[in-house]
């Protein structure tokens, strides 16, 4: 089974947009020069949700797991891979991160909701890293679960709110 090429990405995905950063004005990806930002305190929170069928949801609340506990790896995967950011996203800056902060939640409707805090003191956001811990821990939550069903669902990976730098505080609606 190949690539299927039918599914090219539009024009405008392929580099054509002068408003992203982290392209040239000839549409060549660069990692953006940081170097004359003011270094400002970031924080960024951000959510991933683990939807689990009944059954598999009902044996996650009554500790029931093939693996045993779910919620100590999640959280060491999501600091980990928050710290390692730069390394899975390629013209994301590293950043040394005073803190990441991973919790997760039961909520409504057969979900675990994961959010991470990450900040730090720098140049740049915290967006990315706090992004890719909360899709870490989430992905880590199934890795410990799927034996008790392969029809759970990672969703909403998504920016919470984010503050510092030169656009300031941005909360979702």
């Amino acid at each position: 089974m190949g690539y299927r090429k039918d599914y090219a990405l539009p024009g405008h995905l392929m580099g054509n947009s002068s408003e992203l950063s982290h392209l040239d004005r000839t549409g060549n990806p660069r990692m953006v020069d940081v170097g004359e930002k003011k270094v400002t305190h970031r924080i960024a929170e951000a959510e991933a949700r683990v939807v689990f069928p009944l059954a598999a949801w009902e044996k996650v609340l009554a500790g029931d797991l093939p693996k045993g506990g779910i919620e100590t790896p999640a959280k060491i995967a999501g600091i980990q891979a928050a710290k390692r950011t730069s390394e899975w996203i390629p013209l994301c800056h590293p950043l040394p991160l005073d803190s990441v902060n991973i919790e997760i939640d039961a909520t409504t409707g057969c979900t675990l909701q994961v959010r991470c805090i990450a900040q730090a003191t720098a140049r740049t956001g915290v967006e990315m890293e706090a992004m890719v811990g909360a899709a870490a821990a989430a992905l880590c939550l199934y890795d410990m679960t799927k034996a008790l069903s392969k029809g759970i669902v990672l969703q909403e990976v998504r920016l919470l709110r984010k503050s510092g730098g030169k656009s300031g505080e941005w909360t979702a609606q």
